[in-house]
């Protein structure tokens, strides 16, 4: 799949998802580009859907909205509000330590590049992309599973992991749609494009999609 099919395609699941609701991180930027905010809540849905993510973020922050004032939270009480997200102990941890860096090292303030995120414990690329671009308007292409399975799928990379898959986007993707790509393939992911048996006879770009490695399908 080259660019000439990728843009129509995406546009098709842009409208698919313009239709529906946004993945939680993407819909909370949406409302307000709070860098800190963005950064938390993401560490908070790792492996964690979005429906256990939102009221545990809120919960959170309903505690400390600032690095500074979250280092005043003890970590029992933060584990306590994030609970039930998945490994809510570790991440626990990781939010502490990550607003002790951001106090220490950044003035409370959340970095604005990739580079600069990834030297934080518990932030990867994925994270980090993603509070880039969502948080700060900045260029970068976030890939979790959907976009890594979603992007080999169509046939349009050919990667085995989602950092393979990042840098491979990098070089292909046109740029305007690198900030959205994340968050269309998600929403279109969970929906219609699933991990097993994917929705094909509901799918508005299956005239387009090469279908690698589907198997079953409905």
């Amino acid at each position: 799949m080259n660019n000439a099919v990728i843009v129509p395609v995406l546009e098709l699941i842009k409208a698919y998802v313009l239709a529906h609701q946004l993945p939680l991180v993407a819909e909370m930027a949406h409302i307000k580009r709070d860098p800190f905010r963005i950064l938390i809540a993401t560490i908070i849905s790792l492996r964690t859907k979005d429906e256990v993510t939102g009221p545990a973020t809120d919960r959170l922050f309903s505690l400390a909205s600032t690095p500074s004032e979250m280092l005043q939270v003890t970590e029992a009480d933060i584990i306590k509000s994030i609970y039930p997200a998945g490994f809510y102990r570790n991440k626990a941890r990781t939010i502490l330590y990550i607003c002790g860096k951001l106090v220490d090292r950044y003035n409370s303030l959340v970095p604005d590049s990739i580079d600069e995120l990834l030297t934080l414990k518990g932030v990867g690329r994925k994270t980090a992309n993603l509070v880039v671009t969502l948080a700060y308007g900045g260029k970068g292409i976030c890939v979790d599973t959907h976009v890594h399975r979603i992007s080999n799928r169509l046939g349009y990379v050919r990667t085995k992991t989602p950092d393979e898959t990042e840098f491979a986007l990098r070089e292909k993707l046109p740029e305007e749609y690198w900030a959205d790509y994340n968050t269309w393939l998600v929403s279109y992911g969970r929906e219609i494009c699933r991990p097993l048996s994917p929705l094909c006879s509901q799918c508005s770009i299956a005239d387009y999609c090469e279908r690698v490695g589907v198997i079953r399908s409905r």
